[in-house]
């Protein structure tokens, strides 16, 4: 506990007040709003963000049938339009009908190769769920008449903790073969991770799914954990039950939770639910958690180390996720191949502090970094739950932050459906659209500070104008040669589209640095990190400062195999630019930074943008 208590003290020694400008526009300028959400059919192509609206789309309206049961082909639905077809452009038919993901019966469930090369793999690929030959239902919303309250792991009581850990007890001694087992539930992270789904269900049974990489992140491990913390409850008869999460977002949560490693010994560690034998033995507590963990330790004492935490949770939730799509991740609907698929970005917090805690508590010692390092065998380690219910929470907190901050309106994101066995063991197919709001799912999350808040990355230099002194010795954009091998420390020159916008300006629209078709292989660990007007020095540079714009981040799909794929990143100007006084300035100055894995890697494109901010 005392580690705990001088962990809190920190946030009153470092966190520093915002400055009383404009930049704080993302924090303070909306009353907090966590429930509305305003549901729209007009959404602008994703190959042009500047445009807010278009006019809505024709669209044919199919009978409702159960998905569970219809196999339409897309190929034959066009041919079958007989007439229709010679009147309209084909190219434009996939968008009109609305292409939502949709998770097939679990009937259709293959062995999960996707990505995987099982010879040093310590899990198993059979990852489908049991097949009880039910029939899927659909989501009926909870009616208890309490909210269950999710805690925070290091201050939750005794109590609590012991009611959880009988839960976890009561999990592993099912059946494997149970749907509600302790192995049953670690494999659905699996099944839909690595190829174990394909969308047959929308008539494309060569195409995956695939729950990372895309707006379907959040959502997805939204309703994995509901389920799971359901049955957990239902296996000691407490419909109260509420899983804890891990507040690394907190100084004084930012050690592993110390009832995952309770134990004298081997032998009694093995008896605890929570343990885990396969996690990173040199980050127990009181080693603090890197949310900036590049594979390898920084060695910043303890102090720095919180600090590059508060600085990276700040720009993860506010400099970096001002729009839609830089917090949620890119479009991705039935049709698209995930590997690549046609808008290809990832979220801040799933590049960020998500990727950097899975990495971090993940055995080294192993090839594949087990459990918590690879996708495949991450829901093996009961701290996965307990970490997603964090990732989770700042869904919840991003939403506080400023009125404008939505769920993605589209219909192909509220449509897109996945299927899991609740805790009556029935099969459930649940929707996006009814997961916008924790309340109506019936649980909440105890109240935490928020120190990140007011912990904005302090600059390094201001008024540098380096990019004006790099003109002739880096080159612009457009006289580079894409795609760019980031085997090395890699700079560009990158031409902005406006310079000294006023506050009006910055309100309607957010200035973004895209990098663009990231070619790397799926199955390592890849990092890099992009720093913005930043000096020749750069590998001096910490990731507390305003230059560092953020990092892309990627969790390992699966054991040693190559595997090509492609994303993509989006990293906020607005405040750095403000940070570290340079908005007159027509240039910046971009550094790619390999840290792991970038022997492969590529990108294909580097631009910077106005991208609209909705009303």
């Amino acid at each position: 506990m005392s580690s705990f208590q001088s962990l809190a003290t920190f946030t009153s020694i470092t966190t520093r007040t915002l400055p009383t400008s404009p930049s704080n526009r993302r924090s303070n300028s909306y009353p907090k709003q966590t429930h509305r959400l305003k549901v729209s059919c007009n959404v602008a192509p994703e190959d042009n963000e500047k445009l807010l609206v278009v006019p809505e789309t024709q669209k044919l309206i199919l009978p409702k049938t159960s998905l569970d049961t219809l196999n339409v082909d897309r190929r034959n639905l066009l041919l079958g339009l007989g007439g229709l077809c010679t009147t309209v452009n084909l190219t434009s038919i996939p968008t009109a009908f609305g292409r939502p993901i949709t998770a097939p019966d679990i009937s259709s469930c293959r062995a999960s190769t996707d990505g995987l090369d099982l010879k040093n793999a310590i899990r198993t690929n059979a990852c489908c769920p049991p097949n009880l030959s039910k029939k899927v239902k659909d989501f009926v919303f909870p009616n208890d008449k309490s909210l269950r309250i999710r805690r925070a792991a290091h201050k939750a009581p005794e109590d609590y903790i012991e009611k959880y850990k009988a839960a976890l007890k009561a999990m592993r001694a099912l059946p494997d073969d149970h749907p509600h087992s302790f192995v049953s539930q670690a494999k659905i992270h699996c099944a839909y991770c690595n190829g174990g789904y394909t969308q047959i269900a929308t008539g494309d049974s060569d195409k995956i799914i695939q729950i990372h990489n895309s707006w379907l992140f959040f959502p997805f491990h939204r309703w994995y954990l509901y389920f799971y913390e359901r049955i957990l409850g239902k296996l000691i008869n407490d419909p109260t039950f509420a899983i804890p999460y891990w507040n690394w977002d907190n100084p004084a949560g930012m050690t592993l939770p110390a009832f995952f490693e309770d134990g004298n010994n081997r032998q009694e560690k093995l008896q605890n639910p929570a343990f885990d034998a396969f996690r990173n033995t040199s980050h127990f507590a009181p080693a603090i958690v890197d949310l900036d963990y590049k594979g390898e330790d920084s060695g910043a004492p303890s102090a720095k180390q919180i600090n590059i935490n508060l600085t990276q949770m700040n720009s993860q939730m506010i400099r970096n996720a001002h729009d839609t799509r830089s917090f949620f991740g890119g479009r991705y609907v039935a049709g698209n191949d995930p590997i690549p698929r046609g808008d290809k970005s990832i979220g801040s917090i799933e590049a960020g502090c998500h990727t950097a805690v899975h990495i971090w508590v993940g055995n080294s010692r192993t090839i594949n970094n087990e459990d918590m390092g690879n996708f495949y065998s991450a829901g093996y380690d009961p701290l996965f739950y307990v970490h997603h219910a964090n990732v989770d929470r700042m869904w919840v907190e991003w939403k506080g932050l400023d009125r404008r901050n939505k769920e993605p309106k589209d219909e192909d994101w509220l449509n897109a459906s996945y299927v899991f066995y609740d805790e009556n063991e029935e099969l459930v197919r649940v929707y996006n659209k009814d997961c916008v709001r924790n309340d109506k799912l019936r649980y909440a999350y105890e109240f935490s500070p928020l120190p990140w808040l007011k912990n904005r990355p302090t600059p390094r230099t201001l008024k540098s104008k380096i990019a004006l002194k790099s003109v002739g010795t880096v080159k612009q954009v457009e006289d580079t040669k894409f795609p760019l091998k980031l085997d090395k420390i890699t700079k560009v020159l990158v031409k902005r589209p406006a310079t000294n916008r006023s506050e009006e300006e910055k309100e309607k629209a957010v200035e973004l640095l895209l990098i663009k078709d990231v070619k790397y292989n799926g199955g390592k660990f890849v990092k890099f990190d992009v720093f913005v007007n930043d000096q020749d020095d750069v590998r001096a540079s910490s990731a507390d400062e305003s230059e560092f714009a953020g990092s892309f981040a990627q969790v390992p799909h699966g054991p040693g195999d190559d595997m090509l794929m492609t994303s993509g990143a989006r990293f906020g100007l607005t405040e750095l630019l403000e940070d570290i006084q340079a908005e007159d300035d027509e240039l910046i100055l971009v550094t790619l930074v390999p840290k792991a894995g970038c022997e492969e890697v590529t990108v294909g494109e580097i631009k910077v943008e106005l991208v609209p901010l909705d009303d």
